[in-house]
């Protein structure tokens, strides 16, 4: 049988593929963050900043993450547990995700703090196609497979949370005047707009609405102006700086402590 010039090539051709093929199945091939012996996992929290007492729950995670690999890791690989600061304010949070996603080359993300931090990194991240785990925040935005496969949420967002805050509220205040203390971003809005949603035909009982920014240093004129409502019922959607403690200490010193209950109360740890 002869050997044509096409058919040399075509066998030396077939040889040289699957020998690749063989050299590729023999060779282990990981994403960026991977290997035989380490998983390296992002994370940014507010260790400083207005947000700074949620700088335990980066601590937490951190022990958690200890505690795994002391018990032999994920399949004897260590994690590698890279937890940044970004205080809270989302161009540190930009920055410090993309130290770690440029620089350190982790897999991924995993419980990123805060509703506007992760706001601001959102789109990079499924444009980077790295992985936002369990982002610590409960806006509805995270549940949106469509066009953002890459982030994953894992908690009742905030809106179904004001929805109950709402019908929770109008079941046990007799006529209640409602005074609403909200901050001014996603998280904020997410409940604001799920609170009126619960109260429906009833939303004409908030009888004063106001707002402040995480940069602000107290919110005492706020109160103020939510003293002198005559409200007896206050939802608060508010970080802990500006939650349950200074408006009750503020409340208390303007002389409106019968007139402002703290009937629903929003701090939760998860921003």
């Amino acid at each position: 049988m002869k050997t044509s010039r096409r058919t040399f090539v075509a066998g030396a051709s077939a040889t040289a593929v699957l020998s690749a093929n063989q050299a590729a199945f023999a060779q282990k091939k990981y994403s960026d963050g991977a290997s035989d012996t380490e998983i390296k996992i992002g994370h940014t929290n507010p260790y400083s900043g207005p947000a700074s007492s949620y700088g335990v729950i980066g601590k937490t995670i951190q022990a958690y993450w200890k505690s795994v690999n002391e018990a032999g890791g994920i399949n004897g690989r260590n994690v590698n547990f890279i937890s940044l600061d970004d205080g809270y304010s989302p161009p540190k949070t930009v920055e410090c995700i993309r130290q770690l996603v440029e620089q350190d080359k982790v897999l991924l993300c995993f419980n990123t703090l805060g509703t506007p931090c992760n706001t601001a990194i959102h789109k990079y991240m499924n444009q980077k196609k790295v992985p936002m785990l369990f982002v610590a925040t409960g806006a509805s935005k995270w549940g949106d497979p469509k066009n953002f496969p890459w982030t994953m949420g894992y908690q009742p967002d905030y809106h179904t949370e004001g929805v109950i805050y709402a019908k929770h509220l109008l079941a046990n205040v007799k006529d209640p005047k409602i005074a609403v203390l909200m901050q001014n971003d996603d998280f904020g809005k997410d409940y604001w707009n799920g609170f009126k949603e619960g109260l429906g035909k009833d939303a004409g009982k908030v009888v004063k609405h106001v707002s402040y920014e995480t940069t602000d240093p107290t919110v005492d004129s706020q109160v103020i102006q939510l003293k002198d409502t005559g409200a007896n019922a206050f939802f608060l959607i508010a970080i802990p700086k500006f939650a349950a403690r200074p408006c009750a200490r503020r409340a208390k010193s303007a002389g409106s402590r019968r007139s402002i209950s703290t009937t629903c109360r929003r701090a939760s740890p998860r921003r």
